[in-house]
C-alpha cells in the first residue's frame, strides 16, 4: 500500500508530541523520519519508528534535548549531544560545519554522547544544499565480526560524500561497511525476497543471500571483504578521536547505538575553485561513467544519489510505498 507524504508525517508527528516532544522538535523529527521514507530508504524511514519510540520510552532517547558545544579551535568544534534525538543533533551539527566552512573554507563539527541518526545521507544532502562537499562518519555498538572472526567486535560504521550540483541533482554515496544495511535486510526479509548477492553468514557459518539466515543467528559480510572490516575500525577510531566520545569498545556490553560519536565535515570548494567547477566535473564524469560498455541485462549506469533521486520523485507523486503491518503499528501507538 501507498501513503501519502503529508499523512505520514503527521501521524509520526502526533506520537512524538505524545511522546514529549515539543512541536518544532516533533515536527523537524518527523519531517526528517518521512524524508528517508519518501526518499525510498524504507529502513531508516518508517520502518525504524517502532524501535526509536521503544527507544524513547526506555529513556535511551531525551525528546529534546539539544546539543552543546564543549570546545573548538578554529574550524574544529567538539559537541556534546546529551542523549537528545539523533537526527536533530545531527542536522544541527552539520549546519554548524556548513558555518565553519562558510568562514575558514572547511568545517568539522564531532560530535559525542548521541543517538543514531537513521540515514546519513541526509546531513550529507544538507551539506551539498549549502554548496557544501559534505563528509559524515558514525560509529555503532559492536554489530559485525572484524574480518577473518566470528565474534562482533567492531560497528557497521557508515561513511557519507556529498557533492553539490545547483540543479539538486548531488552526487551522494551514503554506504555501511557491510555489504548489506541491517537495514536493508530488513527491507528484504520484510518483502520475502532474497538478496541479489551472498550478505552475510548464516548461523553454521555459511555463505548466504537469505536475509532472516543472516538476521537470525548469522553475521553480516563486511563490504570488500577486508577492506569494510578495515575501513570500519578506522572510522571508529577518528570519530571517537575527533568527538572525544565513545568508541565501538566503549559499547562492547551495549545492544543498540546509544551515546555514539559522529563527524561531519563540511568543505566549501567555490572558496577556491569558484562555483561551476563542481558541476562541470560532475557532468563530465557522470556522462563518462554512464557510456560505459555494460553487462548482460544491465540497462543503465547510475551515478551515487542518482536512484534515490527518482525514488523520491516517483513517492512524492504516487504515495510512499509502506508495510501494512507496520503502518498499522505505528497508528495504533
Amino acid at each position: 500500500m501507498r501513503v501519502h507524504y503529508d499523512d505520514l508525517k503527521n501521524e509520526i508527528k502526533r506520537v512524538l508530541i505524545k511522546r514529549g516532544f515539543e512541536e518544532e522538535m516533533a515536527e523537524a523529527a518527523a519531517s526528517i523520519i518521512a524524508d528517508n521514507s519518501r526518499d525510498g530508504v524504507y529502513s531508516h524511514g518508517l520502518n525504524r519508528f517502532p524501535s526509536i519510540v521503544k527507544a524513547i520510552d526506555e529513556g535511551a532517547i531525551k525528546p529534546n534535548m539539544r546539543p552543546e558545544k564543549r570546545n573548538g579551535i578554529g574550524s574544529l568544534e567538539q559537541w556534546d549531544g546529551q542523549l537528545g534525538f539523533g537526527p536533530i543533533n545531527a542536522g544541527i551539527a552539520m549546519e554548524r560545519a556548513v558555518e565553519l566552512a562558510k568562514e575558514f573554507g572547511i568545517g568539522c563539527v564531532a560530535l559525542s554522547n548521541t543517538n543514531h541518526w537513521l540515514r546519513g545521507g541526509t546531513y550529507g544532502l544538507k551539506a551539498a544544499d549549502a554548496g557544501c562537499i559534505g563528509i559524515c562518519m558514525t560509529n555503532t555498538f559492536p554489530n559485525m565480526p572484524p574480518w577473518g572472526g566470528t565474534e562482533k567486535r567492531i560497528g557497521n560504521n557508515p561513511l557519507i560524500i556529498s557533492i553539490p550540483q545547483k540543479n539538486g541533482g548531488h552526487v551522494l554515496l551514503d554506504m555501511a561497511q557491510s555489504l548489506f544495511s541491517y537495514g536493508k535486510l530488513q527491507t528484504y526479509s520484510l518483502a520475502e525476497v532474497k538478496l541479489p548477492f551472498d550478505g552475510g553468514f548464516d548461523a553454521a557459518g555459511n555463505l548466504t543471500n537469505d536475509p532472516d539466515a543472516i538476521l537470525n543467528g548469522g553475521e553480516v559480510l563486511p563490504a570488500g571483504f577486508w577492506k569494510g572490516s578495515g575501513l570500519s575500525i578506522a572510522i571508529d577510531m577518528v570519530v571517537s578521536a575527533l568527538s572525544v566520545g565513545r568508541s565501538t569498545f566503549d559499547m562492547r556490553m551495549d545492544a543498540r547505538d546509544e551515546g555514539i560519536s559522529q563527524v561531519f565535515i563540511a568543505i566549501n570548494p567555490t572558496a577556491y575553485a569558484g562555483e561551476d567547477f563542481a558541476d562541470s566535473y560532475i557532468e563530465n564524469m557522470s556522462e563518462y561513467i554512464k557510456t560505459s560498455a555494460k553487462r548482460d541485462g544491465v540497462t543503465e549506469i547510475l551515478y551515487p544519489g542518482e536512484r534515490t533521486a527518482r525514488e523520491r520523485e516517483e513517492n512524492l507523486k504516487e504515495g510512499i510505498p509502506v508495510n501494512e503491518e507496520i503502518w498499522e503499528t505505528v497508528k495504533g501507538l
